[in-house]
């Protein structure tokens, strides 16, 4: 079974999961005597050693290390500094290694005063005068150079760290993700899977002949953890000219994974695989393998390939979106059959047909026995595996109902390409098929609490985002909660749905909000008022926030009846967005941002009239499309395909243009649409909306439409993502073909948010004032529904990675949830 690769990444993470960082400086890196196995930037290190000592799963840090050197980095929490440093760890030869900290000044040791703790003395090596320094029964060595203080374990590296004359020579890889870490996270963790032969030998079996690199190229992980918990969260990259197993993803989009539906209650470990096209699979599989062509195989329907450990027996999972050369397949293969619970249980003659065409996917693999279960085709070696997952599926015992799962999913993303889940008994059988002696040894000290270890791999442009938690289990009970944090009572009544917008000196969430009034306020998420401002009219549509000046400082942009203004952080006016529009009759501002560079593009339409600005406030002389066939009804869009934008407008007699950059057509839509007051979205690349009779209309593009019949009344909403599509009709709510009966009442349309990796879904029933948030799962969320007069917003307010919702009460109050 292919649990190798995210047990190998889950078992580096666990190992490293010690290590602290927030950004460090570039000089720091002028301090590397040759080729690292590990960097770990530390922004604050009496912060490192802190959180070291608190949190309850780092005491497995002490076996990632051969002992001596373990020994001497724990010696370093002696060390007092508020600046930033830079520890690196090198392989110096097949037995050793060896540790680099280089410190910016100034700092000082905690016991400088005592002198039974430290001890230092001179040492002299190849012509240069180093010190020694004892600390608490250990040494390291140290040199002081102009701005930094450089310690190492061994007195040769520190003499090439200071004579290095390779600066700048890591390689091209590594300065990306160098780049790309997050300093605002505690800890930065780099690895350099070419160089650690170290933490192979002391990972995996002797006879394994499995390389790190052959993973991957470098990891790099921002950490977040508290008592119980370890959160590591980055990317990985690899070259496309050597082959690496996260290549059998590359160029394939996550999926939301749904094999989890169907795993039983008592799952120890679940890996899971996406697979988004199968010819792209087929590709990548090939070049993995070093195959002359891409393998022929009956399961290209197959869009999901999981393996469960289930009472240390296998199971694999494959998930399928259609049977056609599945079934006669498998019917070639099977001899006779039993039936268990109403279902049809078969014999194989024959069961390596699944690690042959999933290498390296699947691996020492024989199945037996198969059933099906809808869409999914269960195989495993034991016949009583397939009968308990039977059992637990018609029963809705499923996985996704346990804790350990929920525990998993609060942190792990709604769409991935590869996802593993376990708890302390899976961790241990796939110990006992991969891990060292040692590696065992070392984790029993560690599995004795009920943890959950999760980890994700999702594909990107060139690289590869990784999430790995291990975690305390939450129970049932206190899995999550839901609870009022902040009210505020205006001295008007609400004229606007208050909205979450970001400080940009804390990162943190505020709320703004306009009254009938119009007077709108920005509200601190402790509920203080910081300012009121009366605007000359009511704001239109939604609040953009905007950087215009590219220094991270955000304002606030917007249009109301007949002016566009944008406000500073202190509500200010910001020149010369203070424009007035004669006429007035403004739709909401649309902010196109093409490429992520903030060169923003401000689209302000106003009857048939189209005016696009740049964030001078200059009108595009490029963009064609200024006057419009018929009124513009809603606020225009830009949407993505690939590399290619496109921007949509919505017309009064029901034309729906598509175009591109400058205003001309891109896609040409001939049919007229009935609009429904739904906005346009992008669903699996085409582009939908629905008229007043129901109609889904899917328009792709090169502008053939498709229509289909949902059969919804002309008040239905709709709201999509590319992948996930939600509608509701009266009480009826659909979310990924999931139906949820909600109590009669009167409807918004459905609302979609994504913070956190995970996607949420609100609906509000206005006569009840009832507000109901469910998962992408259709899965009501604890607690709800919750008191709301309309609309929400959500978001992560004080960035706990606990959500909030922010919505009208009564007529001039806003209130606050945090769901726990």
């Amino acid at each position: 079974m292919s649990y190798r690769l995210p047990f190998i990444l889950l078992i580096i993470i666990s190992l490293f999961a010690c290590e602290q960082k927030k950004e460090a400086s570039e000089s720091l890196l002028d301090y590397l005597p040759f080729e690292p196995s590990i960097l770990i930037k530390i922004n604050n290190v009496s912060e490192f050693s802190n959180a070291w000592e608190k949190n309850s799963l780092l005491k497995i840090s002490k076996f990632t290390l051969p002992d001596s050197l373990a020994f001497r980095i724990s010696s370093l929490k002696e060390i007092q500094s508020e600046e930033k440093a830079l520890l690196s760890i090198y392989q110096t030869d097949s037995l050793s290694t060896a540790f680099v900290l280089t410190l910016e000044r100034p700092f000082s040791f905690k016991s400088q005063d005592s002198s039974s703790n430290v001890k230092k003395e001179s040492v002299l090596f190849k012509g240069s005068t180093y010190e020694k320094i004892e600390l608490k029964n250990s040494f390291v060595y140290m040199a002081k150079m102009k701005d930094h203080v450089v310690l190492s374990s061994q007195l040769s590296v520190l003499d090439l760290a200071i004579k290095n004359t390779k600066k700048g020579s890591l390689p091209e890889t590594f300065y990306k993700l160098y780049g790309s870490s997050n300093s605002e996270k505690p800890a930065s963790i780099y690895m350099n899977m070419a160089q650690a032969h170290w933490l192979k030998n002391y990972s995996l079996k002797q006879n394994d002949s499995t390389t790190l690199d052959s993973v991957t190229d470098w990891l790099t992980f921002d950490f977040i953890s508290s008592e119980d918990f370890i959160h590591l969260h980055g990317i990985s990259m690899a070259q496309d000219s050597t082959p690496k197993t996260i290549n059998l993803f590359q160029h394939s989009k996550p999926l939301p994974l749904t094999n989890s539906n169907t795993a039983p209650f008592n799952t120890e470990a679940f890996v899971s695989f996406s697979i988004e096209n199968h010819n792209t699979f087929s590709k990548n599989q090939q070049e993995y393998l070093e195959l002359s062509a891409p393998k022929e195989t009956p399961f290209n329907s197959v869009d999901e390939v999981s393996m469960l450990l289930l009472g240390g027996k296998k199971a694999v999972f494959l998930n399928t979106l259609g049977t056609e050369e599945i079934n006669p397949f498998l019917e070639s293969l099977r001899r006779n059959e039993t039936n268990y619970q109403g279902h049809e249980v078969y014999f194989l003659t024959e069961g390596a047909f699944l690690t042959t065409y999933f290498d390296p996917l699947i691996k020492n693999f024989n199945a037996k026995y198969y059933a099906v279960l809808e869409n999914t085709y269960m195989f495993s070696e034991e016949l009583e595996v397939i009968k308990e997952v039977i059992k637990d599926k018609t029963s809705g015992n499923t996985l996704d109902k346990n804790a350990l799962f929920k525990t998993a999913n609060t942190v792990l993303a709604d769409e991935s390409n590869i996802v593993f889940i376990a708890n302390n008994k899976g961790i241990r059988e796939l110990l006992k098929d991969f891990g060292s002696n040692q590696l065992n040894l070392d984790f029993k000290e560690l599995i004795n609490a009920d943890y959950v270890y999760a980890g994700q791999l999702i594909t990107d442009k060139d690289f590869y985002h990784t999430n790995f938690i291990i975690q305390k289990k939450v129970t049932e009970e206190t899995s999550l909660s839901t609870s009022i944090v902040l009210r505020v009572e205006l001295e008007s009544d609400l004229a606007t749905n208050p909205q979450f917008v970001i400080n940009h000196r804390n990162s943190e969430k505020e709320i703004v909000v306009q009254d009938i009034d119009n007077n709108l306020y920005l509200i601190s998420n402790k509920g203080r008022v910081i300012w009121k401002k009366t605007l000359n009219g009511r704001i239109q549509g939604k609040i953009s926030q905007v950087d215009l000046y590219k220094n991270n400082r955000l304002q606030l942009a917007f249009t109301t009846n007949n002016e566009f203004l944008i406000l500073d952080r202190n509500g200010k006016e910001v020149e010369p967005f203070n424009m007035k529009f004669p006429g007035g009759n403004l739709n909401g501002l649309a902010v196109f941002d093409y490429e992520g560079k903030k060169n923003y593009r401000f689209v302000i339409t106003q009857g048939k009239k189209v005016t696009m600005l740049n964030s001078k406030g200059k009108v595009v002389n490029g963009f064609k499309y200024e006057k419009a066939e018929s009124p513009v009804i809603m606020v225009p869009k830009h949407l993505r395909i690939g590399r290619k934008d496109y921007l949509v407008f919505m017309l009064e007699d029901g034309s729906l243009k598509i175009l591109n950059r400058t205003g001309r057509t891109r896609v040409n839509v001939k049919e007229k649409i009935d609009f429904s007051g739904n906005e346009v979205y992008l669903f699996k690349d085409n582009f939908i909306t629905t008229d007043k009779k129901g109609t889904l209309y899917a328009v792709d593009s090169k502008g053939k439409i498709t229509k289909s019949g949902l059969n919804l009344n002309p008040d239905h909403g709709i709201v999509s993502t590319n992948r996930t599509f939600v509608s509701n009709n009266e009480n009826i709510l659909k979310i990924r073909g999931h139906e949820v009966t909600l109590e009669l009442g009167v409807y918004s349309r459905p609302q979609l948010f994504y913070v956190n990796n995970k996607i949420y879904i609100s609906v509000t029933d206005i006569q009840s004032q009832k507000i109901y948030l469910f998962d992408s799962n259709a899965k009501s969320i604890s607690d709800f529904p919750v008191f709301g007069n309309y609309e929400i917003d959500l978001g992560d307010m004080d960035n706990d990675r606990k959500i909030e919702i922010v919505t009208k009460e009564q007529d001039n109050a806003l209130v606050v949830y945090k769901v726990n």
